[in-house]
């Protein structure tokens, strides 16, 4: 009886559902499988294709980025190069006199009568003033020169390969420009001066020591113009 049990037991097999009745049996057709050569060429045009897309779109967002690491250092006003953007120039500028020992000067230009026009016609009015001075002051230098604003209204000028009579002559003539430049707003024609201080720039000088010297020179031309008005 063990024996015939044990043998029973071997030929117990796991019974699996019967199809249900009216259900039709569907086989899948054969695929015939695509030669390599046809399956790779449209995955490795599919591939071109993007590299060359991802290609366009990273020199797209470098271009971008240059860009805008350019306007930061731009004053949006008046389109010259703001405070940041200028110090980093005056870096440039001493390390260039120091290496080669060529002749540079900084001219500081601080506007006059300047607050009077913001009282009496509004913040637009100024910003006017302050587009049209800084054009004016463009063009009245070279294209080598830099010229920025770097406070509310006060500009500075980078000129270089000038001795101290040109720098002098030429601060006198952006000081003249300054006031040649009349502003028409509304009924009302916009006058404004400018007091501008020279310094020679030194191979042993600090941007902080140019800035300095450049702005008590202008200090020193307001007091001068006061007492001569006086």
């Amino acid at each position: 009886m063990k024996r015939r049990s044990a043998r029973a037991a071997r030929k117990i097999v796991v019974a699996r559902p019967s199809q249900p009745r009216g259900r039709l049996k569907i086989r899948a057709a054969p695929v015939t499988p695509k030669s390599s050569k046809s399956r790779s060429q449209p995955l490795a045009t599919r591939l071109a294709a993007e590299v060359e897309l991802l290609a366009a779109e990273l020199t797209a967002s470098r271009r971008r980025i240059t860009e805008l690491e350019a306007r930061v250092d731009v004053d949006p006003l008046t389109e010259t190069l703001n405070r940041r953007g200028f110090e980093r120039e005056l870096k440039r500028s001493l390390a260039y006199v120091k290496r080669y020992g060529v002749s540079a000067a900084l001219v500081y230009i601080d506007l006059d009568d300047f607050k009077p026009v913001n009282d009496r016609h509004g913040h637009a009015a100024g910003d006017a003033v302050l587009k049209a001075i800084a054009a004016a002051l463009v063009r009245h230098v070279r294209t080598s020169d830099i010229v920025a604003r770097v406070g509310g209204d006060e500009f500075v000028v980078l000129l270089w390969n000038v001795g101290d009579d040109e720098a002098a002559t030429k601060a006198a003539a952006l000081e003249a420009a300054v006031y040649a430049t009349p502003v028409r707003w509304g009924a009302s024609t916009l006058v404004v001066r400018g007091a501008a201080g020279v310094a020679r720039i030194g191979p042993l000088d600090t941007p902080a020591e140019v800035l300095a010297n450049a702005d008590a020179a202008m200090y020193a031309r307001k007091a001068e113009r006061r007492q001569h008005h006086s």
